[in-house]
């Protein structure tokens, strides 16, 4: 079966920086639904289209088709007393960019730096502002399933759905299980 609209795609991929240095490896297969529904990059599915299992293909995304550029507007610097004990580099917060402003959409703030009374967050995603190489293995294509195709996602490779408690009724998904809140 080939890549089109409505199917689900499973995807074996490699993901290496602009000089071929590894960042990821899949374990698993990425599934995802082919069509314009955010599963992916916009250019990986162009790039699958019209493909069937087995076909192999290496792209490198720019910044602005992948993770975006970097921003240093993202970047805050927050009292060291804000935040719960210990913490560490790494460690994530749910927050708006602006304090205050709850109609902006949250982003997941990654502490940088730690100093006796600072915190340095940076809201961009890590691998934002890289150019990036994606060598991918098309693995298998189905048709999706109409409850897939109104979820609007993938809801497995092999065609058995995963019950996800947190889908509404309306078939939108709830925000990722809750990351402290950082106002």
């Amino acid at each position: 079966m080939k890549i089109a609209k409505n199917t689900v795609v499973s995807v074996s991929y490699k993901l290496s920086d602009a000089q071929g240095n590894l960042i990821e490896e899949s374990d698993e297969p990425m599934v995802y639904l082919h069509g314009g529904y955010d599963g992916t990059f916009p250019k990986i599915e162009e790039e699958l289209d019209g493909h069937e299992p087995g076909f192999e293909t290496q792209i490198q995304l720019e910044p602005g088709d992948a993770f975006g550029e970097y921003d240093p507007e993202l970047v805050k610097i927050e009292p060291r007393n804000r935040f719960p004990e210990p913490l560490e580099v790494g460690m994530q917060f749910e927050g708006t960019p602006e304090e205050g402003d709850e109609d902006l959409d949250s982003l997941i703030y990654t502490v940088t730096d730690v100093a006796e009374d600072k915190v340095v967050l940076d809201g961009n995603h890590p691998l934002a502002g890289m150019a990036l190489r994606f060598a991918l293995t098309v693995k298998d294509v189905r048709e999706a399933t109409e409850d897939e195709i109104q979820h609007e996602h993938a809801h497995g490779a092999s065609g058995l759905e995963i019950v996800d408690e947190d889908d509404d009724e309306d078939g939108a998904d709830e925000a990722e299980p809750s990351r402290p809140t950082l106002h």
